[in-house]
């Protein structure tokens, strides 16, 4: 379906969010991290055409859409008295991270309109799996991600067991992505591992997954970033005040050795 003729479909408002929080604080802080990482990394790669989102809303068919829409104005019913239970919410709405590459980074948007982005779905995409999302996600989600989106990389992360899953799309297919010596996943989107690490991110100690190089480094956060410049200044204080030391010390033995010879020759 062309943009123009899924815009004629549209004769109703876009949901542009459902006032759904994540599961946890956690989940928040997680996916926070990850989109500020993958920033990073595509600053690294030299590249600004991209769109990195979280948890907003996906669309990709007016079909969809509409069937969104439905869903709160029946939750907007209950909620108002008018429905006796409140509808159970399965149409798709979007994936906890995502990744565009190729579009024009300064649209401001709300949510990610397929059919107004020239038909571009996400590249790259991860959820974040808790109890009451995980068969969704494992299911109906990879599903949508592998036919309809064909998105080139799917990752899965349990925050609970901090254990990730990947899957690459080969010949319209997901193929599971095999660990690394490390238990890392290799992602060709960002040319960099996927793996778990432990230490503080915004003072919460944990589990967390991060990106890393192909050497086993890191990709820093602007925290960590800012922190190892200000040990390199540091370092290179020291370094230049040890050598004023030396160089005042060395003057000052030229300077007796002098006034000794002085001495002697007098």
């Amino acid at each position: 379906m062309s943009a123009k003729a899924a815009l004629a479909e549209i004769d109703f408002e876009l949901v542009l969010e459902d006032g759904v929080p994540l599961e946890t604080q956690y989940h928040q802080l997680q996916m926070q991290l990850f989109l500020e990482l993958v920033h990073r990394r595509m600053a690294e790669l030299g590249r600004d055409d991209f769109f990195a989102g979280g948890n907003i809303f996906v669309y990709y068919s007016p079909e969809q859409a509409r069937a969104v829409a439905e869903e709160e104005r029946q939750l907007a019913l209950f909620e108002n008295g008018f429905r006796a239970e409140p509808p159970k919410k399965v149409a798709y709405r979007g994936p906890d991270a995502f990744l565009v590459k190729g579009v024009d980074p300064r649209r401001e948007r709300q949510v990610w309109v397929v059919w107004e982005e020239d038909g571009r779905f996400p590249d790259l995409v991860l959820e974040l799996l808790s109890p009451s999302t995980a068969a969704f996600d494992r299911g109906e989600k990879k599903r949508i991600y592998e036919r309809i989106f064909k998105s080139s990389e799917y990752f899965l992360y349990q925050p609970r067991s901090r254990q990730a899953e990947g899957w690459r799309l080969f010949d319209n297919s997901y193929q599971r992505i095999t660990p690394g010596s490390q238990g890392r996943l290799w992602s060709r989107e960002l040319e960099v591992e996927l793996g778990v690490w432990h230490g503080v991110y915004r003072r919460e100690a944990g589990l967390w997954l991060r990106l890393f190089y192909p050497d086993g480094g890191l990709v820093p956060t602007q925290e960590e970033q800012i922190r190892e410049e200000r040990q390199r200044a540091d370092a290179e204080r020291q370094r230049a005040d040890a050598e004023r030391q030396r160089a005042d010390t060395a003057e000052a033995e030229l300077a007796h050795l002098r006034a000794r010879l002085a001495e002697i020759e007098g």
